[in-house]
């Protein structure tokens, strides 16, 4: 998309196990458990799916089979279908899908950037009347633009050829994620080692085809370690930013232990700034009972994006305190409060709205195989 500042089996299990003495699984849930966890063939899992309408489907269970082959996933029947679920609820089983109104979006965000950089937009647009590669000028390419691969090429063209186009953009592609999974290009050229595919142009370009998407978007669901006890947790973390699930039970633990109310949003730093934020100022008010100066809340506030966070004296600490102000046991994972903003979202939608719908769709795909 244009970037804009990207279990019912499980339930059945639990509620089973609950009817159990000493923590022993009943028959039917130990059923459930090795159906989740058995090795599969990634391919006919995908073949059975997808519906019969979605074009090419072997092309996509060949490439989801060589995604999960080469990146040692395990090919159990709830990542196959968590995958899946994503793919769907962000494409509809598309590789580059077709966004409503996009040719609107493009000329306002090309709008925007000239009047930030104080450039008249008349004179943007009679730039943009000079042909372009493929014969046709940029404003017909822009007025006719339908999918974000074609957007991405028309502005990679622009920043080359079109008079004031290096002033104008430089190397600013408002077209920031992609695909069928819409995976972030960013994250995709900061991870595309192994990528078992010998690529014809730029990893960006990759990102937009199916096989690429497919991996990438893959790799940013799976490919990280997380102590979370479900997958709807790692949906929201696809949509919010890695350990955003994590960070923003922490958040709730910093809340209840310093009484500051705090957006559970899963930013525990403001990164990019050296300025402490809402976060981070709530922390050091602990600082104190933590035995901790500002600088070593910082510096283990920085693990935020990794597992390592959970190996910190500052979380365990925290959790402590909130626990004993609290009197009870708090969650170590919370779907952040988050609300979703882009040009081509017209509703009130938020990220546990996005976990909990990619979750419906891995459940219902799991109850189908």
């Amino acid at each position: 998309m244009v970037y804009i500042p990207r279990f019912s089996g499980l339930l059945a299990a639990l509620i089973l196990a609950g009817c159990t003495t000493q923590g022993t699984l009943t028959h039917e849930a130990e059923k459930e458990n090795a159906k989740e966890s058995k090795p599969l063939d990634v391919a006919s899992v995908v073949r059975r799916t997808i519906p019969a309408s979605v074009k090419d489907r072997e092309g996509w269970a060949q490439d989801l089979a060589t995604t999960f082959e080469s990146q040692k996933l395990p090919p159990t029947l709830e990542n196959i279908c968590s995958v899946l679920a994503v793919a769907q609820q962000e494409s509809n089983y598309q590789s580059d899908p077709v966004v409503p109104g996009l040719n609107k979006i493009a000329w306002k965000e090309i709008d925007k950037r000239a009047e930030r950089l104080h450039i008249p937009p008349l004179l943007v647009h009679t730039a943009l009347k000079i042909p372009s590669p493929n014969g046709k000028s940029y404003s017909e390419r822009l007025d006719k633009v339908r999918t974000e691969k074609e957007l991405s090429a028309i502005f990679d063209d622009m920043i080359g050829m079109v008079p004031m186009g290096q002033k104008l953009f430089g190397s600013f592609n408002p077209v920031r994620t992609g695909g069928p999974m819409q995976v972030s290009v960013a994250f995709a050229e900061q991870h595309n080692d192994g990528y078992p595919w010998k690529r014809e142009g730029t990893v960006r370009q990759e990102v937009f085809s199916r096989r690429g998407g497919l991996w990438f978007g893959t790799y940013h669901l799976l490919n990280y370690p997380a102590s979370y006890t479900a997958p709807i947790y790692r949906f929201a973390d696809f949509n919010a930013g890695l350990y955003a699930s994590r960070n923003a039970a922490f958040q709730n633990a910093v809340s209840k232990a310093t009484g500051v109310k705090l957006a559970l949003d899963g930013d525990l730093i403001a990164y990019g700034s050296s300025e402490a934020g809402g976060t981070e100022l709530a922390v050091r008010k602990l600082g104190a009972q933590l035995g901790m100066s500002d600088r070593d809340i910082r510096r283990q506030l920085e693990r935020g994006d990794s597992q390592k966070l959970e190996e910190t004296k500052l979380y365990r600490e925290v959790y402590r305190l909130a626990e004993k102000r609290s009197g009870k046991t708090l969650p170590r994972e919370i779907l952040p409060g988050i609300k979703l903003e882009s040009p081509k979202i017209t509703r009130n939608l938020t990220t546990a709205w996005f976990a909990k719908r990619v979750d419906d769709r891995r459940a219902a795909c799991m109850a189908q195989n």
